[in-house]
């Protein structure tokens, strides 16, 4: 019998097969310590796999020219490839190479390229949260998360016939061009944020710095009026929950912020939400607009420690956070804005982030952070400043929020699309 009304849709189901019947997966290069150089030709490695399945090429390692010898011309990225986090806390994550100029490949990164398949249909699959579920969990060991390409290969996936896999992708690759659109958006506010942080508080050329002159500090020359302070003057901390995997649940509960909760150098990631539903203190409630911190980090580059996120609009009034976070509130009259921008966009990470240390697990003691000394300006600016910033924020959270609405309904939509449940669906619009 038939799937629908569709020609297309034969009588026996769908079949299945491994990645690498219609894929190649090839894992990246492994350059040598001496090749790496501030400038030459990029290469893309882990850390430039983010978890909003993009490649983000604004802080790339290089190598010169000269090894781009022609056994590594299989290891050079085009616009539009797809790749795989093998190794480390984002394994599993995939991401869509977006460039023009000639990228390569590193180690414990792999590439997808679609051999007898439709590519946007590869995408989509390999894309979506339940398959980079499925690669995760294809990892292995405990301290260090790791897959090989064979693994990668083996995984099965549907394999409907061609032209169903273009028709599905169609579909689906308009939901892709709105997220990405939205990805866009948030990039660029939150730029104009940094930007406009680093242009008051960074070169003090705030409104009427001209009347101003500096005076000698602890920290060099600030603007007279200005104080050097300790973070713990102006805000206190909060350490989150210690919990058990069985306040832990699939369903229900709470939403609980936890290490996942954080984008690799700053930034909060919804994906990373789990649910909870044992005891908790009201210090251990965070809420929409809260500042949380890491102070614990699995990664050994310290990408996460110190590293500050706002809370997004939860789907409950409030959240919970893991004792992996911290939660910085203002005291008086400081404007929760101000110090957010000046945790997310100042040099506090890069510097705090130097005293966490342990073996495996790098910890961070709170007391590094609220003694950190920085120079605090009057409370007028500090609320201009937030006044002026607080909308752009609030425009990340409703695009952040867009994004997750779409990703979760395409998400949705492919196990329906590859059921021959869906057999006609208009694009999605702004």
């Amino acid at each position: 019998m038939k799937r629908g009304g569709n020609a297309e849709h034969v009588s026996e189901p769908w079949k299945r097969g491994r990645l690498g019947d219609v894929c190649r997966v090839i894992p990246g290069y492994a350059f040598k310590s001496s090749d790496w150089q501030a400038e030459g030709i990029p290469v893309v490695k882990i850390k430039n796999i983010t978890t909003d399945n993009s490649v983000d090429l604004t802080d790339t390692d290089c190598v010169p020219e000269s090894v781009l010898t022609p056994k590594l011309q299989k290891f050079v990225l085009k616009d539009g490839d797809i790749l795989l986090a093998m190794t480390g806390a984002t394994a599993g994550k995939v991401g869509k190479v977006r460039s023009d100029r000639p990228i390569l490949l590193n180690q414990r990164v792999a590439k997808i390229a679609p051999v007898d398949a439709d590519y946007g249909f590869i995408w989509s699959v390999v894309s979506s949260q339940e398959y980079q579920e499925k690669f995760f969990h294809l990892a292995d060991g405990a301290a260090q998360p790791n897959m090989s390409g064979g693994q990668i290969e083996g995984l099965e996936i549907p394999l409907p016939p061609l032209a169903v896999q273009r028709r599905i992708a169609g579909i689906l690759s308009a939901y892709d061009e709105l997220m990405e659109n939205s990805q866009r958006r948030i990039r660029i506010l939150e730029a104009m944020a940094r930007a406009l942080y680093r242009e008051w508080f960074v070169l003090f050329r705030f409104p009427g710095h001209e009347k101003i002159p500096r005076v000698a500090s602890a920290l060099g020359d600030i603007p007279k009026g200005w104080e050097v302070r300790k973070v713990g003057d102006i805000a206190q901390t909060f350490r989150g929950r210690s919990y058990r995997s069985v306040d832990l649940a699939d369903e229900g509960g709470l939403p609980f912020l936890n290490l996942k909760c954080l984008d690799r150098d700053g930034g909060f990631r919804r994906s990373g939400l789990k649910r909870y539903t044992g005891e908790y203190k009201d210090s251990h409630i965070a809420k929409k607009g809260d500042i949380i911190m890491g102070v614990t980090d699995m990664t050994q580059d310290r990408r996460i420690v110190a590293r500050a996120a706002l809370v997004p609009t939860l789907d409950k009034e409030f959240g919970i956070t893991s004792m992996d976070l911290v939660r910085i509130e203002p005291k008086s009259l400081v404007p929760k804005v101000f110090i957010y921008s000046f945790l997310r966009f100042s040099s506090f990470a890069d510097e705090v982030k130097q005293h966490a240390n342990g073996a495996n697990v790098l910890h961070l003691a709170p007391e590094r952070i609220t003694d950190y000394q920085f120079s605090v300006p009057p409370a007028p600016i500090m609320h201009r400043f937030a006044d002026l910033v607080a909308p752009t924020l609030e425009s990340m959270d409703t695009l952040e929020n867009r994004i997750e609405n779409l990703r979760r309904t395409r998400d949705l939509l492919l196990p329906r699309l590859l059921s021959g449940q869906i057999e006609n669906l208009a694009c999605p619009t702004e």
